[in-house]
């Protein structure tokens, strides 16, 4: 850890499950361990506040979409591979980032880590559109799902993901893609593709593990397309996905690359994109490839 200024935590008090008392109690234990600088950024204000960031600790309170936005502001400020060390404690709704990590699910325990733990270089995506992912990525229905659940994730917390997800798998009967995996033909776009998920995280929405044999270290994306069909199809691909059993289908394809394509056949099948949880598009074509060890988090020591 840097001696050099204190560590500066960004402390999102609009994250899933974050309150002010919780947000004390983690500003409590991250003294314990550091001297920081804590700023609250304002609407729009993220930059600002990241403008002291090069050279030194930063600690993110937040959920993935807070880690996406730290991420990605420093990626276009050119400072990211500037940061010293980058912590997180997750105080998001489905911190899927954080359960990769194996960071600890207690805030104030991953507080001691954010600030001592082991420090590891992580891989992201950047797509050809200027996006990065530090998780996963959906293409189709995965964004469709999002939207939906959005809808009542105040109302319904975590468990909105599983509910936006089963709406979607009623309400889509898919897009024609073409996926191609490192220069290789997964799908050609002769049938409907329900989702495309590019991950070096292994879980989307508290814990479904869409891309389960993803890491975010090892140079490479883990791809999984569905091509299901029909109605009652698509209800079980919800629920099999929801138990981590989606892998043993025979309508599911599971490959590994470091460049993905996605790209719709016809102006018709234009697809929505999901990238941390951030939804956008529609688009007609994206490409994602793995930047290795672009930046650096810290992570439980090593056994």
């Amino acid at each position: 850890m840097s001696a050099s200024s204190p560590v500066l935590v960004l402390a999102n008090a609009a994250a899933g499950s974050a309150d002010d008392e919780a947000v004390e109690a983690v500003l409590a234990a991250l003294r314990e361990e550091a001297d920081v600088e804590v700023v609250v950024p304002d609407e729009g204000g993220l930059r600002l506040a990241l403008a002291g960031a090069r050279g030194r600790d930063l600690v993110v309170m937040g959920g993935d979409g807070s880690v996406h936005a730290v991420v990605a502001e420093l990626d276009a400020m050119g400072d990211l591979a500037e940061v010293a060390s980058l912590g997180i404690v997750p105080m998001g709704t489905g911190n899927d980032l954080a359960r990769t990590l194996g960071l600890p699910t207690d805030p104030k325990d991953a507080a001691r880590v954010a600030v001592r733990g082991h420090l590891r270089p992580m891989d992201l995506l950047r797509d050809d559109a200027g996006g990065i992912v530090v998780n996963v990525v959906h293409a189709g229905l995965g964004a469709e799902a999002t939207r939906h659940a959005d809808e009542v994730k105040g109302l319904l917390g975590a468990t909105a993901y599983a509910a936006g997800a089963v709406r979607a798998g009623l309400t889509s009967d898919g897009w024609r893609l073409r996926v191609v995996v490192d220069d290789e033909v997964v799908v050609d776009g002769a049938r409907r593709t329900l989702l495309v998920s590019t991950g070096i995280g292994s879980s989307v929405g508290g814990g479904t593990p869409v891309t389960p044999q993803a890491s975010p270290t090892d140079g490479l994306a883990d791809v999984m397309v569905a091509t299901v069909t029909g109605a009652a199809d698509r209800v079980s691909f919800a629920r099999d996905l929801s138990r981590g059993e989606h892998t043993r289908r025979d309508d599911v394809t599971l490959v590994r690359g470091r460049v993905v394509t996605v790209e719709a056949v016809s102006q018709d099948e234009a697809f929505d994109v999901n990238a941390d949880g951030e939804v956008s598009g529609p688009c007609l074509r994206r490409t994602w490839t793995v930047e290795p060890a672009a930046w650096h988090c810290r992570v439980p020591d090593r056994p």
